[in-house]
């Protein structure tokens, strides 16, 4: 263990990067002040791409795989990491970011989408580690603790967010598949031995081909396979649509095409094909040639058919107008430009946008620039059910009430990689008719699944000591908290059948005596829970790492009207920290107000409480005893901060993230030169505090005044230091006034 107190701060993309640019000169020269090194590494998307391209790049614009480097630390006890939120890159994001670089001066290759050629084929592999949930998986090496602070719940009661109505005549409705899908198809065992797997694909006709082998696998290790079918899959988008028609209810589709980066990609792009079948069966020929890809969208296919002839482009454009006319009405991501849900697939995130639609009364925006009711589809019934039950218990009770709520924390079983379904190196798309296998080191079949081409075929695996771990934080929470505890797990399901048995099985090692722990399927876990919250009770869920990403927007949303206000902590199991500012699903359409109007709504809330767990972490882990009290400094001022409602407003020329920096700067100050317990640490914070809060009016108008024009940011995923910095940091006499705690250090 390093002997240096360290904290690593995460660069990160789109928002959460831009308000680095203004709060970390203040961490920085606070920390410094007690003796506390914060050093940065680059885990954006372009900073990724950058790292997996050196052969093609100058040595000037070389850059270390900082990603690398910290999924090596997190098995340092002494790791102590921020992680903002990244972009988990869809297709499209991916493609815009190496354009971006490109014209950087970056001589990094294309994607290739459909690669051919070795050389081909080694880039690709090369991209498949940088896009879709490339960071996560490295870094999460524990299990999830995601709760909302006392502090943060007291402010969501006294300020409480909007919250749509709900009747019982509403008409919105969740829709999933009934066969066919992942839940239906899914297999899993238990290996009682390491072993090496191979997965095969034996076509109807013609050679076996070998689709990954050496897979390995520890003794105690959860296996599951599972298929999504193409056919019943069309079938079901072909019934909605019909039925979204009928009843008059907006079309949506809600995947999460980043983080499960081969199979809902897919998904989507079997809906946009579905939608869109007369298109595609009158110019399909058309579409191929000027390389629309429908997992890519819809905003794909108008941009590349901008190449055509002007005949041939009205046509095809004429046609799709047709089909949004006479077709089920498209909900819409932005309804004044004309966006829908089946433009991009980044745009329509589940665990933001259900969340979304819920509280707007199970309402989205129409092409009419008007909200309606919706139906939503979920096709796999694996968690489709939990929002189903959430919009009926809306139905049958009404809208959430902010002020009485009760709170829903989660404990999440993510470590080494649990349950990236749809995410990583052992999901397909099979190739022809035929059967997967599954074989073991033995030539003995493990799992096999008759399939059709185009259909998806999964496998994901959670490791014994995870599940172990994740056990012992549920209890250790429950205990803590005082709150019960529900492991949303179905025995009907085959995976969960597998986890319960290992729940059964750790429990008795631990002492929960006094507590309330029970085991319930997710659908009659969400009842139980929403009824407990309705009354103002707290309950904590606990749950694998795709209902964990789902619960901890949809809860925070509605109890807080934001995830990022969440305190996210993921206890390393080797013994160090990660600590996880908020989610960043709303970050786009932050960026796009400060390009339009220089404000900056993004709540860095999540990055205060981050920091000060781990500034908590690091006392205890190093008995650093400065580190202890600049935590419990920063917790009073975020206490502070929050009863004076110092957060981002939504208006131009209000506070904006940049704001709410000072004010937590300012109130942080003032808690540390208020402290007695290390008097040369509150005397080198006095004069700073004093100072901050003389030219309070001065540096308020400062920050606000800039606001109201629009502003270029010199790039998106490839940002300017020095451009970013300006736009900001406008204040001259906030800097100057920060500038003093680092220069009486030195």
């Amino acid at each position: 263990m390093s002997d240096t107190p360290k904290i690593i701060y995460t660069l990160t993309d789109e928002a959460p990067a831009l308000a680095t640019h203004s709060l970390l000169p203040i961490i920085d020269a606070y920390t410094d002040s007690a003796g506390i090194r914060v050093e940065t590494r680059d885990i954006s998307l372009a900073g990724r791409i950058i790292a997996h391209f050196p052969d093609y790049l100058t040595d000037e614009q070389k850059a270390a795989d900082d990603l690398a480097e910290l999924g090596e630390m997190t098995a340092d006890p002494s790791a102590n990491i921020i992680k903002l939120p990244n972009i988990s890159a869809s297709v499209p994001q991916l493609k815009e970011a190496i354009a971006e670089l490109q014209n950087a001066g970056y001589k990094i290759p294309d994607y290739p989408e459909e690669p051919e050629t070795d050389e081909e084929k080694e880039i690709a592999e090369r991209y498949e580690k940088v896009k879709g949930s490339a960071v996560n998986p490295v870094l999460r090496q524990g299990n999830s603790d995601r709760r909302a602070p006392a502090s943060v719940k007291d402010y969501a009661r006294k300020y409480p967010h909007r919250m749509g109505a709900w009747e019982s005549d509403n008409k919105a409705e969740v829709a999933h598949m009934d066969d066919g899908d992942f839940y239906a198809t899914e297999k899993s065992t238990t290996f009682d031995a390491a072993d090496k797997l191979t997965v095969t694909l034996h076509p109807k006709s013609g050679d076996a081909k070998v689709l990954k082998k050496d897979i390995e696998v520890t003794a105690g290790e959860v296996v599951d396979t599972a298929a999504m079918h193409a056919k019943p899959f069309r079938e079901f988008i072909d019934r909605e649509i019909a039925d979204a028609k009928a009843k008059n209810l907006l079309f949506s589709v809600h995947l999460k095409a980043t983080m499960m980066k081969v199979s809902d990609p897919i998904m989507f792009g079997w809906v946009v094909t579905q939608f869109y079948k007369d298109v595609m069966d009158k110019f399909g020929d058309t579409l191929h040639e000027v390389g629309f890809d429908p997992r890519s969208g819809l905003g794909d296919l108008y941009k590349n058919i901008q190449q055509l002839p002007d005949d041939k482009l009205s046509a095809i454009e004429s046609e799709i107008a047709r089909v949004n006319e006479e077709s089920a009405p498209l909900a819409m991501v932005d309804s004044h430009r004309g966006i829908s849900v089946l433009h991009w697939p980044n745009d329509i995130i589940i665990d933001a946008s259900m969340p979304a639609m819920i509280r707007d009364s199970g309402m989205m925006w129409g092409a009419d620039d008007d909200q309606h009711e919706a139906k939503a589809l979920i096709p796999d019934r694996c968690y489709a059910g939990i929002y189903a039950a959430t919009v009926e218990d809306c139905k049958k009770n009404g809208a959430f009430d902010p002020t009485t709520m009760g709170t829903v924390p989660n404990v999440g079983l993510m470590a080494q990689k649990a349950e990236e379904y749809g995410s990583h190196d052992k999901t397909f798309q099979i190739p022809a008719d035929g059967t997967v296998r599954v074989t073991n080191s033995a030539g003995e079949t493990v799992f096999e699944h008759e399939v059709d081409k185009g259909d998806i075929w999964r496998m994901c695996l959670a490791k014994d000591a995870a599940i172990a771990d994740w056990v012992k934080l549920a209890v250790t929470r429950a205990r803590d908290s005082g709150m019960p505890a529900v492991f949303w797990l179905d025995e009907n399901r085959a995976h969960d059948a597998q986890i319960i048995a290992k729940v059964n099985k750790y429990l008795p090692e631990h002492d929960t005596d006094g507590l309330d722990i029970r085991i319930m399927e997710p659908v009659a876990a969400m009842n139980h829970t929403l009824e407990r919250v309705r009354a103002g009770k707290d309950t904590i869920s606990v749950t694998g790492n795709v209902l964990r990403d789902y619960l901890t927007d949809l809860f925070p949303i509605m109890e807080l009207g934001t995830s990022a206000k969440m305190l996210s902590i993921v206890p390393l199991m080797a013994g160090g920290g990660l600590f996880e500012t908020g989610a960043g699903g709303s970050a786009p359409k932050h960026v796009r107000q400060l390009q339009r109007e220089n404000h900056l709504r993004w709540d860095s809330l999540g990055e205060f409480l981050a920091l000060a767990a781990s500034l908590e972490h690091l006392g205890k882990t190093f008995d650093n005893q400065r580190a202890k009290v600049m935590a419990e400094a920063l917790d009073q001022a975020n206490s502070r901060f929050l009863s004076e409602n110092k957060s981002p407003s939504r208006k131009v020329g209000e506070l904006d993230n940049r704001g709410s920096h000072f004010y937590l700067a300012m109130f942080w100050a003032r808690a540390i030169a208020d402290q007695k317990q290390d008097s040369e640490l509150a005397e080198t914070f006095a004069e700073l505090a004093s100072a901050l809060e003389a030219n309070e009016a001065k540096i308020v108008e400062e920050l606000n005044s800039v606001q109201g024009e629009p502003v270029d940011l010199n790039g998106y995923y490839f940002l300017d230091p020095k451009r970013a910095t300006e736009v900001m940091r406008p204040s001259v006499t906030l800097n100057e006034t920060i500038a003093m705690v680092a220069a009486k250090r030195k």
